[in-house]
């Protein structure tokens, strides 16, 4: 036996291994419902995965509701294209841009309460398969919405409806009622190398 012919053998058995568990897997897993996920973490690429995810459901001709809390002052790539291009998608921004730009508690606060009232409407949509919480953690983190009325809305939506939750944190109530948590590590981003923000890639 060859060398290669031994190492095609090796990978061959090795596969019908990996193959075997992961059927398994697919096999156990018989629940169907909809599934929270929460992209947590200090890297970049939150939102970008967020935002892939509702390109895949509008792939498949579903219903999405996106609600962006911080973000909204500076036009974003997926702002211009959901509403020139999706108008379906149910789509709402609180609009006053990040809480370093408005040292402004108490507007912000009044913000992210009028945004969290579209935010628990889309929650309790079931006609929405998916809905979209863009940075949300950061309104339970400053203690500008109350965390329980969060977690409430969230473990209370209609049981097909899937959510995705994007931000930093977001305290280990929100860890624990999730279905999936991913966590973008920061190893290395070019801001800090003096790059500016790239249109396409960065907004």
């Amino acid at each position: 036996m060859t060398d290669k012919t031994d190492k095609n053998s090796r990978h061959k058995t090795a596969m019908e291994k990996q193959k075997t568990k992961v059927d398994a897997n697919i096999e156990r897993a018989d629940t169907e419902k909809g599934v929270a996920v929460l992209l947590t973490g200090d890297g970049k690429g939150k939102s970008s995965s967020a935002f892939g995810m509702v390109m895949r459901a509008l792939g498949y001709g579903q219903k999405i509701g996106v609600v962006q809390f911080i973000k909204g002052v500076q036009l974003s790539g997926e702002e211009i294209y959901l509403r020139d291009t999706c108008p379906e998608v149910d789509f709402y921004q609180m609009g006053t841009g990040f809480t370093w730009d408005t040292q402004d508690r108490s507007g912000d606060i009044a913000a992210a309460e009028a945004t969290w009232t579209e935010a628990a409407r889309m929650l309790a949509d079931d006609s929405l398969d998916l809905v979209v919480l863009d940075e949300i953690t950061y309104m339970i983190g400053y203690k500008y919405l109350d965390e329980e009325k969060i977690l409430t809305a969230i473990k209370n939506r209609p049981y097909e409806q899937s959510l995705v939750v994007t931000g930093r944190g977001g305290g280990s109530g929100l860890r624990d009622l999730v279905d999936t948590v991913s966590e973008v590590k920061d190893i290395k981003h070019a801001f800090r190398a003096g790059i500016k923000a790239r249109k396409g890639v960065d907004f």
